[in-house]
């Protein structure tokens, strides 16, 4: 699997600690980092559209994108059609996030979400399964003109 990981300054800790977490427990997850790798003041947009690009142009299969709450960095990612990216606070959302939406982004927020409970957060979205069925219809309503 190879999955696109950002962040603006805000989320670029947790980003760090993510990445260390999926290096040290998911050796068969190639990670394309595209920062930012410091804490100087970024813009949340430009790293939630180079993240986007990389999975539209296929060259990931899904992301992580990491802000200071997680939110606006969705807010940008899910103006693209194809996205669908979900701020996730517990076990719970990050299950449905996937089970339910097939979110192909997970977001988090750097300064709300507990490093440990990250680490969590981002194993069961991976390890969830999208249940297809009913939620299928729904998905595709996301992306209709």
């Amino acid at each position: 699997m190879r999955l696109v990981i950002g962040s603006d300054h805000g989320g670029v800790a947790l980003k760090s600690r993510i990445m260390h977490f999926l290096e040290q427990t998911r050796p068969d997850i190639t990670l394309i980092n595209i920062g930012t790798d410091t804490d100087a003041s970024v813009d949340y947009p430009d790293f939630a559209r180079k993240g986007v690009s990389v999975i539209l142009e296929g060259k990931a299969d899904a992301g992580i994108l990491i802000c200071g709450t997680g939110l606006g960095i969705s807010m940008m990612a899910n103006r693209f059609k194809g996205i669908r990216a979900a701020v996730v606070h517990d076990v719970f959302t990050a299950e449905m996030s996937k089970a339910h939406n097939n979110a192909n982004i997970l977001c988090l927020g750097g300064r709300t979400t507990d490093p440990e409970l990250a680490s969590t957060l981002v194993r069961t979205w991976l390890e969830t399964k999208f249940e297809g069925g009913r939620h299928q219809s729904r998905i595709d309503k996301l992306d209709q003109d």
